[in-house]
């Protein structure tokens, strides 16, 4: 699990990740990554292409883009991923209920509030990610959640599983067919073979044109010719389901 910390002050952003790593030594069963910014707009480009984390504590107010620029962005995706914001004033606090933001603590962060929070979105974020798919590595058996799968790719009788955080896992040889290497996907989750070789997360087209799909990572995948009006039919009533 990753947590992303943008701020433009370093102080702050040094400050906010020393509490987050206090809440993991008390709380050792909560394994998380962190990355951090400072250059709002670097973070912006990132979500853009797609490459999500699970939790972002985002300042409010930051130079050529704030954290509701960053929050906007991050909805734009598809994604429900959790927000924290952080800020020096209580004046943006409706700003943050538009990109359904979990959490609003003012400066200087209060450890008790930011505990509590940690505590919802980690329990939150582990409850929505779901059943998970297992890839055979030449590390060994890799867990990866659905919700996280962006595509599937067959290449040279190996899986090429792409995340929508910009992982890339590749299985050993497979042994059987790819679809059913898969078929678990196409049963159970918003997952659709659009070719032979590739397989989509419907959470994650951006775009369908006539001969192909366009993932939110800018990815353009082949539709077959065969499957396309399945393809369009689907992802018509995939959309169709999303907006009611």
């Amino acid at each position: 699990m990753k947590i992303t910390i943008c701020d433009d002050s370093i102080k702050d952003l040094l400050d906010t990740e020393k509490l987050l790593l206090k809440y993991k030594t008390q709380y050792p069963d909560k394994d998380f990554e962190v990355e951090k910014y400072t250059d709002p707009s670097r973070l912006f480009q990132r979500i853009a292409e797609g490459k999500l984390t699970d939790i972002y504590i985002l300042d409010m107010l930051m130079p050529k883009r704030t954290g509701i620029d960053l929050g906007r962005q991050i909805r734009m995706s598809g994604s429900e991923n959790i927000i924290i914001y952080i800020t020096s004033s209580e004046d943006y606090a409706l700003d943050a209920y538009e990109v359904r933001a979990v959490r609003y603590l003012l400066k200087p962060l209060d450890e008790v509030r930011l505990f509590e929070a940690l505590d919802y979105a980690l329990s939150y974020t582990m409850a929505k990610t779901g059943p998970t798919y297992m890839i055979r590595t030449k590390n060994g058996l890799l867990p990866r959640a659905y919700s996280k799968i962006e595509y599937i790719e067959s290449a040279a009788r190996k899986l090429e599983l792409h995340l929508a955080d910009g992982e890339l896992l590749q299985s050993l040889f497979i042994r059987t067919s790819f679809e059913e290497e898969v078929r678990e996907l196409t049963e159970h989750g918003n997952f659709l073979q659009i070719h032979k070789s590739f397989l989509v997360n419907l959470d994650y087209v951006k775009q369908l044109t006539a001969d192909s799909v366009i993932m939110n990572s800018g990815a353009q995948l082949p539709v077959s010719r065969a499957k396309a009006p399945k393809v369009k039919r689907e992802y018509l009533l995939f959309v169709s389901e999303k907006c009611r």
